[in-house]
């Protein structure tokens, strides 16, 4: 599953890059969310097939904290830049005639900068917290990564203020992007439903479907993994969990943003063609 996140990643990564006909605002945005899922899966998955295959399951406590700052650097990037997609189709379904003005180079690249300034401040603010914490001797973590939840558990020292701040940060940088999704998404079906003609409305609604899907399986799984680490005590529960979220999101959405999208499906095989 690792190694089928990496091709198709790396596999959108390349038409995009290969192919003139992708050099629009939207297919530049999902390159930079492939790199970012590239990431993402990498900060975590790579140690864990280390461990099996070793049968050790030792970190370092330097290793746990750089394990985690990354984890939350691809985590919240790949929140603002979902984000920044969903500006993206607002603005071309609500005013295409200024699209290319509007989504020029520059303004792009900002908006790309800015996501990556507001995830490195959300992974040091973790990692912060995080340092502050006092751990016995012989910790162990039950999880197959270091995740703040399950350190909080662990640590030895009063952690109510830790626990606080942890979910205000959770709140600040996970809902404010879902916020700005759900608000470009209700000015979007707002501005469809306006559209005299079926067509015109089912072709509206194709150029979001995959944007759509793909923020559903993140922030679906995302909800699951801190539902089960609150509600439910089960360490299996959240392990399963965190697989899901950690694997399987940044696996399938290559295919998503793949299989019903021309465009790409033309850039690959262009891509293979050549190749070969």
């Amino acid at each position: 599953m690792y190694l089928v996140t990496m091709l198709g990643n790396l596999l959108i990564i390349l038409a995009v890059i290969s192919d003139s006909h992708l050099h629009t605002p939207m297919y530049f945005f999902l390159s930079i969310l492939s790199m970012a899922d590239i990431g993402f899966t990498s900060s975590t998955i790579p140690k864990m097939i280390l461990d099996i295959q070793t049968h050790s399951g030792v970190i370092s406590y330097a290793g746990c904290l750089i394990q985690l700052s990354f984890f939350y650097l691809f985590v919240c990037l790949d929140s603002t830049l979902l984000t920044v997609m969903a500006y993206d189709r607002f603005v071309a379904i609500c005013y295409p005639l200024h699209y290319l003005v509007i989504m020029n180079p520059r303004h792009c690249s900002l908006l790309v900068l800015g996501s990556f300034m507001i995830s490195i401040m959300n992974s040091q603010l973790h990692c912060l917290l995080m340092s502050q914490l006092a751990f016995c001797a012989n910790v162990e973590i039950p999880h197959f990564f270091c995740d703040p939840p399950q350190l909080l558990k662990l640590a030895c020292n009063d952690t109510s203020t830790s626990e606080i701040l942890i979910y205000f940060i959770g709140v600040i940088f996970g809902g404010v992007p879902l916020s700005g999704i759900i608000f470009s998404y209700y000015k979007i079906v707002s501005s469809i439903l306006r559209v005299p003609s079926s067509g015109g409305k089912y072709k509206a609604f194709v150029t979001c479907a995959s944007h759509l899907s793909a923020v559903c399986l993140f922030y679906g799984t995302g909800l699951g993994v801190y539902l089960s680490s609150t509600v439910s005590h089960s360490l299996k529960k959240g392990a399963v969990a965190s697989v899901v979220y950690t694997i399987v999101t940044p696996m399938l959405n290559p295919f998503i943003y793949s299989l019903r999208n021309r465009d790409i499906k033309r850039a690959l095989q262009r891509l293979l063609n050549r190749t070969t």
